[in-house]
């Protein structure tokens, strides 16, 4: 049996470790049994297998890695910070979870995942990248704190925001109201994440000005976007013939990260998705990235992940040939 002692240093309360009622503790300590934990003033001691002891160590050490950053610590956070260590490779919970994207109003935008990470990473690191994925994974609302930090630090002069206008089971023509008006339900989510991201009332100013726009896809023929940070959503539901207009409307100085769940698609008439078949074209082309986001990346409500996941499985069930399926 081991025994090791933990001491927290003075800049970091036991209250942001432990959590309130000690709840982060708990959770702690439900992940290793094996271990028994006593807690007196700013030391915790450890006793119990080596292996055990060794990766608890290393848990509480990058907890606090996490809390000197600035972010504070919650049971949800040791949950995935306690997945990351498991993982094969192994990523650093104090590394993702303390990278700071974007702030404003006093909350920074971060990874959740180490999934989020490496695809908050691709978008820095290439000029076009692919975020595919389920819902609730944080592919849109990343890769817009990526671009309002981009346009903040003078990397681009506008960031330009796109969605398909495909209805899925409503018809456009019989929605009420103008053209804008039509077309505002498809890019609202847009605006809500821009409203997390940057003063309301800032907004409409830079909307007037052109610093951001948000347009339908079709208003991307016949141009060429320079020094943009361009992100194009709900990507699943444009054609092939669309996917490629978009992505040459590509100019100098220029970003794009496109988006979307290849699982959700609503084109009509059995139309062939050009966000499915993307990765067929452009697989191994130099400076562009695609990065698949699973269930385990989801960081809405925890049902979503569990309900993701029972899809995935119904589906795989329904595909299997009937011979696997009776067994």
């Amino acid at each position: 049996m081991e025994r090791l002692l933990i001491t927290v240093p003075p800049g970091i309360s036991m209250v942001s470790l432990l959590g309130i009622s000690d709840t982060n503790m708990l959770a702690i300590e439900a992940a290793f049994p094996s271990v028994n934990v006593t807690v007196r003033g700013n030391e915790i001691t450890l006793r119990g297998p080596h292996i055990d002891c060794i990766a608890m160590e290393k848990l509480i050490t990058e907890m606090m890695v996490v809390i000197r950053s600035g972010q504070t610590l919650n049971v949800d956070a040791v949950s995935r910070s306690i997945a990351m260590l498991e993982a094969i490779p192994e990523q650093s919970p104090g590394e993702v979870l303390s990278l700071n994207i974007v702030s404003n109003r006093g909350r920074t935008i971060r990874p959740k995942t180490a999934n989020q990470k490496l695809y908050v990473d691709a978008i820095e690191e290439n000029t076009i990248t692919f975020g595919i994925g389920p819902a609730g994974t944080g592919k849109t609302y990343l890769a817009m704190a990526k671009a309002v930090a981009a346009l903040q630090a003078k990397k681009v002069n506008r960031i330009i925001l796109s969605r398909p206008a495909v209805e899925a089971g409503e018809k456009l023509g019989f929605l009420p109201g103008t053209l804008n008006e039509k077309i505002d339900p498809y890019l609202r989510p847009l605006f809500d994440a821009l409203h997390d991201m940057i003063d309301i009332d800032s907004i409409p100013r830079l909307m007037q000005s052109g610093v951001i726009e948000v347009a339908p896809l079709a208003f991307m023929r016949g141009r060429t976007l320079n020094d943009s940070f361009i992100i194009l959503d709900e990507a699943q539901n444009t054609t092939p013939e669309q996917m490629k207009m978009f992505l040459t409307r590509l100019g100098f100085g220029s970003k794009m990260v496109i988006t979307g769940d290849v699982t959700q698609t609503d084109l009509p008439n059995g139309q062939r998705s050009g966000l499915a078949i993307i990765s067929d074209i452009l697989n191994g082309v130099d400076d562009i990235s695609f990065m698949e986001l699973t269930a385990d990346d989801v960081v809405r409500h925890r049902l979503i992940g569990d309900i993701v996941k029972a899809y995935d499985a119904y589906d795989a069930t329904k595909s299997a040939p009937r011979s696997l399926r009776s067994n």
